[in-house]
């Protein structure tokens, strides 16, 4: 897969919402636990990407996305906290990678972008959670994130069953 990733300006975001609504409706019924039940209602999903955009445009929230031709195919972001003492962290948010694009290596391509994004602005330490056990765990310990913990019945799956989450960090653009 040769995917082509660029990070999005609200402007560019908004043009998108059909295919990130697309990506991200495909992503939940393929089982991943991101914080929507299946089935997704495609209004609910375009209007949560409506909803990243302002974040987008008040700094908030940076968002990548990966074109595999006109195809949106995967996504990463990083939302930046507003308090003053963690200026210096930001969440890995929002990871998605389409079904199609699985096992190609695109989730690994959007992880570093997004590492060395934050890096590149002064971040110095990352953080995300993801479902126990999921694909995208392996994709993290195997990328040097370092496992923080795991809090039982912590979200509910796309099935709506209560599942763990397991917290990672990791430090970068440090020497």
């Amino acid at each position: 897969m040769t995917a082509t990733v660029a990070r999005l300006d609200a402007r560019r975001l908004r043009d998108r919402v059909t295919e990130l609504t697309d990506l991200l409706i495909d992503t939940v019924h393929g089982g991943a636990s991101l914080g929507f039940l299946a089935p997704l209602d495609r209004a609910e999903a375009a209007a949560w990407w409506r909803e990243r955009a302002e974040a987008v445009a008040a700094g908030r929230l940076a968002v990548w996305a990966a074109k595999d031709g006109p195809r949106v195919v995967g996504t990463v972001g990083l939302a930046f906290p507003d308090k003053p003492n963690s200026r210096h962290r930001a969440e890995l948010v929002k990871l998605l990678v389409h079904r199609d694009a699985r096992g190609k290596g695109l989730g690994r391509t959007l992880l570093t972008a997004a590492e060395e994004a934050a890096a590149a602005v002064g971040v110095t330490l990352l953080h995300l959670d993801t479902e126990t056990g999921s694909p995208a765990e392996h994709l993290y310990r195997t990328a040097g994130w370092t496992r923080a913990g795991t809090i039982p019945d912590y979200a509910a799956n796309p099935a709506g069953m209560l599942r763990p989450t397991t917290l990672y960090y990791k430090h970068v653009g440090v020497g």
